[in-house]
């Protein structure tokens, strides 16, 4: 295993580190084949409650590595497209897998996040960014279109006019500014940055486990769906939950007016 990605556990809550810091966490092979890996074992593993999506060093990512793109300029225009496809193929397959978690996803996001740095924190269900991060898609600087879910996610996240923004004209984004348009759910001062994800995983990790994973994917799939087939998803999901352990203390927590002490998964 390289160490491209690294998979830290702390009780319940799994993180994940995209550990490139020297060149802004930018994506290479290595990277993808690691994050598939990390991926791959969290999804399997029902003792993860929750899961925090991180950069080393002082940015979250700056995208692809434009060193490894550089590299194409040589080749015939048949053969950079060819090359592109190759390497999109594993990138798509991790961020599938990263969306079909069954454990909710918190970014927490520092500096740069540009490119494929966005995708990838759009694909997650929370963004925490520090005060000193900033934004852009950047894509267009290189001639490039979105990948990695951002022509999907973005409009989701900020609606289809501010996506539209987004990509067509590449803003730079303040912290503030990607509060204000929904692009992230929280801003906090940097030195308070692990306090405030921690905060939000212990949250997550000590939940109702069945039903904040189902809640997470009835949210996902809500805009694919129509309103008939949406109430009975959530009518599955909603006696799905009422026979388990957790909905009886919770229940019981309530009448007893005392905080509830949910299980396991």
């Amino acid at each position: 295993m390289n160490d491209s990605v690294l998979l830290r556990r702390d009780g319940a809550v799994a993180t994940l580190t995209l550990n490139r810091p020297d060149a802004l966490n930018v994506l290479d092979l290595p990277m993808v084949t690691g994050l598939l890996a990390h991926l791959s074992k969290i999804a399997d593993d029902t003792t993860i409650r929750a899961v925090v999506l991180r950069g080393a060093g002082s940015h979250f990512m700056a995208g692809g590595d434009i060193r490894m793109f550089a590299a194409l300029r040589p080749l015939p225009p048949a053969e950079r497209t060819a090359r592109f496809k190759d390497f999109i193929v594993p990138v798509h397959a991790a961020l599938e897998l990263l969306v079909r978690l069954p454990q909710p996803v918190v970014a927490r996001v520092h500096g740069a996040c540009a490119g494929f740095g966005i995708s990838l924190m759009c694909a997650c269900d929370l963004a925490i960014a520090s005060d000193d991060a900033y934004f852009s898609t950047a894509y267009r600087q290189i001639g490039l279109t979105p990948d990695g879910s951002g022509t999907w996610s973005l409009p989701r996240v900020v609606g289809p006019r501010k996506a539209m923004e987004l990509v067509l004209l590449s803003p730079r984004l303040d912290a503030s500014e990607a509060l204000r348009i929904g692009l992230v759910n929280r801003v906090v001062p940097t030195a308070e940055l692990d306090t405030a994800v921690d905060a939000v995983t212990r949250s997550l990790a000590s939940g109702p486990a069945l039903a904040l994973r189902n809640a997470r994917r009835l949210l996902r799939g809500s805009l694919d769906h129509t309103l008939s087939q949406q109430l009975d998803a959530e009518a599955a999901s909603i006696a799905q939950c009422a026979g388990t352990d957790d909905f009886v203390e919770g229940i019981t927590a309530f009448l007893e007016k005392r905080a509830p002490r949910f299980g396991d998964a």
